[in-house]
């Protein structure tokens, strides 16, 4: 079964260059877990990011959730990046897609 995160976050002031680095770092890292299906990250007008991570079961995930870099890059965030942040992770029980034909 899939398994979905969601990471909800505000950087605190004047991070930005190493919050950049350091997300880059670590989306590298994520992608080369077996079992990554894919990652997507959007920033509110109001600040918020927030990452959604697709792993494609638990042992993926949990692989990602214990690789030592990024386990550092989690202190780190506590540490110096984050004013504020909150992780929700379900296994996926529904999934349905939908692509149009392109139209010319």
């Amino acid at each position: 079964m899939p398994i979905l995160t969601v990471f909800r976050s505000r950087l605190n002031v004047g991070v930005e260059d190493l919050y950049t680095t350091l997300a880059e770092e670590t989306s590298v890292l994520a992608r080369g877990i077996p079992g990554f299906l894919e990652e997507k990250t959007f920033a509110a007008a109001d600040g918020e990011r927030v990452t959604i991570v697709l792993f494609a079961d638990q042992t993926a995930h949990d692989a990602w959730r214990d690789h030592p870099r990024h386990q550092e890059v989690q202190a780190i965030g506590r540490t110096k990046l984050y004013a504020e942040y909150c992780v929700y992770s379900a296994a996926v029980e529904y999934s349905r897609s939908f692509i149009a034909d392109a139209v010319s």
